[in-house]
């Protein structure tokens, strides 16, 4: 196993350091396979690009399609509409909860995580610097809204995290609510709680808002246009009702949502090619950072050691969920990946944890629902691609933010799965 582990040190120092995983990834998995007496030109040629063109086969009409829905709810500015209609009533004095239930709704709606903090990062500043709060708490307030429980807890959420285990478990985007919800509340609260003290904390240092250096990225050039609020509401409200209640494929809700962002806004149609072509092209590099990943991941599979390391993650005593959040939670934070990492174990591991729920007695549902869970906890690890992003938009450093965005992102959310199988292990679901 000793290769796996020099190839998993690999990618995320590599990582950390800002290099793309799109070559990172091939070269780390070429040190598994050399070390794993694997030929190099075949694992590189058959397994790692099998297991890339595999899931981008699989996912990227919903990364695509997600991405557009996302552009197109920025372009027209019905994202801006959402969030500062949420954070009107929430009052610029209680910035941080404004943030974080703008983030949370644009999520929960279906919008990318990666075009949420292009659409909430302009609003919170103008609340940060309202309230006088330090900006390097602005991406761990984003991450908390965008990157935790909507992403991954609550019940019916369409982001690709939510969705990917149903294949393995024969669920949907509702299982397990009540595992789900418990999980989501410790994480909001928990994390809410966080920064708020550590908003104290600076405040006591003597640190306040500072402007950052470039102030283009916050520039609005869209005046009294911004939409509606309640009209904004449909396309997200569309896209959880179509997936959820009429049990419509994802792709078809988030074709239902794109049309009615269209419909809306028809007056505007001259910018529907531009935001579509820029979704578009933005998901592709979503889904190759993915795909990178999960290529890396089939060449750990492919050496011997990947079953002595599956043999110690299933015998991870106590409950299977436990060894279920575990390995979901190492593959995704080698990886840097909540989806890619989540593919990895299920991949490896799904059929023998759904053999598992049927011998036991354990509902699949649980199952599904710790995966999602289990997977955007070590995800928020310093070579995770939202992050990069994140830190990019908002021009702060790890050094300046990475702390809080790991107690929010990661920490918080991995005691949030053992809190949900205590639930289910009490009786609950």
């Amino acid at each position: 196993m000793l290769g796996i582990f020099l190839g998993l040190v690999l990618i995320m120092g590599l990582a950390y350091l800002g290099w793309s995983i799109i070559w990172v990834a091939p070269i780390a998995a070429g040190v598994v396979a050399l070390t794993g007496g694997l030929d190099l030109l075949d694992a590189y040629t058959n397994t790692y690009m099998d297991g890339f063109v595999g899931f981008a086969r699989d996912w990227f009409p919903v990364f695509m399609l997600g991405a557009i829905f996302g552009k197109l709810m920025e372009d027209t500015g019905m994202a801006k509409a959402v969030a500062q209609a949420l954070t009107s009533v929430i009052g610029t004095k209680r910035a941080i909860l404004g943030v974080i239930v703008s983030a949370a709704v644009l999520t929960y709606g279906g919008v990318s995580l990666f075009v949420v903090v292009f659409a909430v990062y302009p609003l919170a500043l103008t609340m940060f610097r309202d309230a006088d709060i330090p900006r390097r708490l602005i991406p761990p307030t984003v991450a908390l809204g965008a990157f935790t429980f909507t992403m991954t807890a609550i019940p019916g959420t369409p982001q690709i995290q939510n969705l990917i285990p149903r294949g393995y478990y024969e669920t949907d985007a509702m299982a397990a609510p009540i595992m789900g919800i418990s999980a989501a509340i410790v994480m909001a609260v928990g994390g809410y709680l966080y920064l708020r003290w550590r908003e104290g904390k600076l405040r006591a240092a003597g640190e306040v808002y500072t402007e950052p250096r470039d102030k283009k990225v916050v520039s609005d050039d869209m005046g009294d246009k911004i939409p509606n609020f309640l009209l904004s509401l449909v396309p997200l409200a569309l896209v959880v009702i179509t997936l959820n209640l009429f049990g419509w494929d994802i792709v078809v809700a988030l074709l239902t949502g794109i049309a009615a962002i269209m419909l809306f806004n028809i007056q505007k149609f001259r910018g529907f090619s531009q935001a579509i072509n820029g979704g578009a092209s933005g998901s592709v590099i979503a889904i190759v950072n993915t795909s990178a990943a999960v290529g890396f991941g089939a060449v750990v599979q492919a050496v011997p050691g990947f079953d002595r390391l599956t043999q110690l993650v299933l015998s991870v005593p106590g409950n299977p969920l436990i060894s279920q959040a575990v390995a979901i939670n190492v593959l995704a934070g080698a990886t840097g990946s909540a989806s890619g990492g989540m593919t990895i174990a299920l991949e490896a591991l799904g059929s023998r944890y759904y053999e598992i729920a049927l011998e036991t007695g354990i509902s699949p549902e649980a199952f599904h629902r710790i995966a999602s869970i289990a997977s955007g906890g070590l995800d928020v690890l310093p070579h995770n691609g939202a992050v990069l992003t994140l830190l990019a938009i908002t021009g702060m450093t790890h050094r300046d933010s990475y702390k809080d965005i790991f107690v929010v992102g990661a920490l918080i959310p991995v005691l949030s799965a053992g809190v949900a199988i205590l639930v289910y292990a009490i009786g609950l679901l």
